[in-house]
């Protein structure tokens, strides 16, 4: 066996290893979601589920603030992904294909923003919401979030849309097409992998954010699934934390988020690659 070769497996048999240590504590949520409490709570641990039972989500399911919490976690994701698309593509195009005064700066300025502690903002962004009433409203927290995710959404599109020549466009325009239409039939096409992995930083960054809503969102009834996780594990705590419900519902707030993964996977996989070469 060559050398290369021995490395090669070395390397093989070390990514292994890194995943499955990284996919473990996924595979156990999912597991002791499905094993009954009593054996949980045995000193043997059990790695697989013999007699799987659903009785644990049921439990989970039974809190009727679950779908509000869906429901407000979906209407914040979604206002946010949208905004961010939308302002960040505009950001980026007019970065990568226009040349205006104080573009260096601007570049700058979105590097520093994202620079700066979510933690320090606080006080600020509690105060600025709580005076226009938006505190308990979707739009407040989906505000807050689209101006955290936006710098680095900006960065990310800039790569791509550096990377398609602004001479396709020109092509187009020189058989008939306008610059809009030029632009919307085949400059916006070739993004469509960068809009897909910016979408999905986006929606992973609100989907699973816990700090800002608590403090946005101080109502029971208008909370979002990291919030209502955390009052679903001290309620189970005030009498004997019930591990079985508490894995169901961790695994029924990470589902959407792997179902939105399922639907993307193919231009994320594209559009991060892209990513790395491009810009």
């Amino acid at each position: 066996m060559t050398p290369a070769r021995i490395r090669r497996t070395l390397l093989s048999i070390l990514a292994i290893v890194i995943a499955a240590v990284w996919a473990f504590p996924v595979y156990w949520m999912v597991s002791s979601s499905l094993i009954p409490t009593a054996v949980l709570n045995s000193f043997i641990p059990t790695f697989f589920p013999s007699r799987p039972t659903g009785s644990n989500y049921a439990g989970a399911l039974a809190d009727g603030s679950f779908y509000r919490a869906l429901g407000m976690s979906l209407a914040i994701t979604l206002t946010v992904v949208v905004a961010c698309l939308l302002f960040a593509f505009l950001a980026a195009l007019a970065i990568s294909r226009f040349r205006f005064r104080g573009r260096t700066s601007f570049v700058i300025a979105v590097l520093v923003v994202q620079m700066l502690p979510a933690e320090g903002l606080f006080i600020a962004q509690y105060k600025m919401v709580a005076s226009v009433g938006l505190l308990d409203s979707v739009i407040g927290p989906s505000v807050i979030y689209t101006a955290a995710v936006v710098p680095f959404t900006i960065w990310m599109l800039r790569g791509f849309v550096a990377g398609i020549p602004a001479d396709l466009e020109e092509a187009a325009m020189v058989d008939g097409l306008s610059r809009f239409g030029a632009f919307m039939r085949i400059t916006f096409p070739l993004l469509a992998p960068g809009l897909v992995a910016s979408g999905v930083y986006a929606f992973l960054q609100a989907w699973n954010e816990f700090t800002v809503a608590l403090v946005l969102l101080p109502s029971e009834a208008n909370q979002t699934l990291p919030l209502w996780l955390r009052g679903f594990v001290q309620a189970s705590a005030t009498r004997e934390t019930d591990w079985g419900q508490v894995m169901a519902a961790s695994t029924l707030v990470a589902v959407p988020v792997i179902v939105f993964f399922l639907i993307v996977q193919g231009r994320l996989t594209s559009g991060l690659v892209a990513g790395a070469v491009k810009g």
